[in-house]
């Protein structure tokens, strides 16, 4: 198979694709930005973009490679786009998934008719087994991103946002592999060369950023990321060099980024996007991108795994400076306590927590340190707080 993706198997995995992916609407939200419009790819079949990239893959295979089946790599998404496009085709599917994948992730991959294999380690971990196992079982592998019909698929995207915001001057695009990118980058610069294309990746894993900065494949160390659908530490070399070739820029993002970029769309859209899919909407808030051009951003999927959204949200809120946590020293005595709380309720601050220790390594014998956890409005009210407080003499710990 030729190595390459062009405009016109885009348009032909498009026309494969009616009545199978589903043509996502583009919302807007004044809180979020004036120039802002986000592709809802969380509101697609299986809940993200991957199905568009598997089922183009999957259609291709010959006969004889259908009948022996397919099989995947995946932190989720992707095996939940091969497991319904192979079952929907009536082909076997088997997905090796990171034992560490959201149970939500895992649990509906079987659902949608796979055989799941979790393996020990992280997403390239169980990309050397399902290779391992398309060697000896004879399955056909379906890359998640290092492939021209996958790729092919996700650029329908790109072709859409032009459809649905003609007048668009930048798209805004996570990268994991470099699978969405790719595809909607060759669609994109293809038709609109003046459009940008700016991919998004999370701080901690920056494979492509690093990769496109330094103009070589590199691999990252790994790290900890709440946007586990781009926890990628290799990317492929089709998806690299097609990178090079169409993307203006690849910026980064931090966690408490992403998760306030998920409250932000909480908030301002009542819609759910997961980790992978804020990030573009997380470049946007905390103006990585040029925000006064006409910006649509890819949320790529909202497959978030509910056990970790409270704690999300809660790193979003702080970062937004919706909650706080502070911690001050007083003399055990009575009423001083009080005092506190009173100078605190002045402020407009509502006090959702508070501990008060006696024995402390930061305290003397007669004194106590009390730590509040406070909603607040924004960072401005959490710098007006501190001042309130210091000014009244409490002396504040980091």
């Amino acid at each position: 198979m030729e190595k390459s993706v062009t405009l016109e198997m885009i348009r032909d995995a498009r026309e494969a694709l009616r009545g199978v992916a589903e043509v996502t609407p583009v919302v807007t939200s004044k809180r979020l930005g004036t120039n802002l419009f986000i592709k809802s790819e969380n509101l697609q079949k299986t809940g993200s973009f991957k199905i568009r990239g598997a089922y183009n893959k999957i259609r291709h295979l010959t006969p004889e490679e259908a009948s022996r089946g397919v099989i995947a790599c995946s932190a989720g998404n992707h095996a939940q786009g091969v497991a319904l496009s192979a079952t929907r085709l009536g082909i076997k599917s088997v997905i090796c998934m990171p034992e560490g994948a959201p149970i939500l992730k895992v649990e509906a991959t079987r659902g949608y008719g796979a055989e799941v294999v979790l393996v020990p380690g992280v997403y390239d971990d169980a990309a050397r087994e399902a290779e391992r196992l398309a060697r000896e079982e004879g399955y056909t592998f379906a890359h998640p991103f290092n492939d021209p019909y996958v790729i092919a698929g996700q650029g329908t995207i790109g072709l859409e946002i032009l459809d649905q915001v003609p007048d668009v001057e930048q798209i805004i695009v996570p990268i994991g592999g470099g699978g969405l990118i790719s595809g909607v980058a060759t669609a994109v610069k293809s038709m609109r060369p003046n459009v940008k294309v700016i991919g998004v990746q999370a701080a901690t894993v920056p494979s492509m950023f690093v990769s496109f900065r330094s103009g070589m494949i590199t691999t990252v160390k790994d790290g900890p990321t709440i946007a586990d659908g781009i926890h990628v530490l290799t990317p492929g070399d089709l998806t690299f060099r097609l990178v090079q070739e169409y993307v203006d820029d690849i910026v980064t993002v931090s966690e408490d980024e992403i998760a306030a970029a998920i409250v932000a769309l909480l908030e301002g859209r009542k819609t759910l996007a997961e980790g992978a899919g804020a990030t573009t909407v997380a470049a946007y808030l905390f103006e990585k991108v040029d925000t006064s051009l006409k910006t649509a951003v890819v949320v790529s999927g909202g497959n978030v795994d509910i056990t970790t959204l409270s704690r999300i949200i809660t790193k979003g809120l702080q970062k937004t400076g919706r909650i706080v946590q502070l911690k001050t020293k007083l003399t055990d005595k009575a009423g001083n306590l009080a005092q506190l709380l009173s100078c605190v309720a002045n402020t407009g601050a509502n006090v959702l927590d508070i501990a008060h220790e006696r024995e402390d390594a930061k305290t003397e014998v007669n004194s106590c340190v009390v730590t509040m956890t406070l909603e607040t409005r924004d960072q401005l009210h959490v710098q007006e707080i501190r001042k309130t407080l210091m000014s009244h003499g409490y002396h504040l710990f980091d």
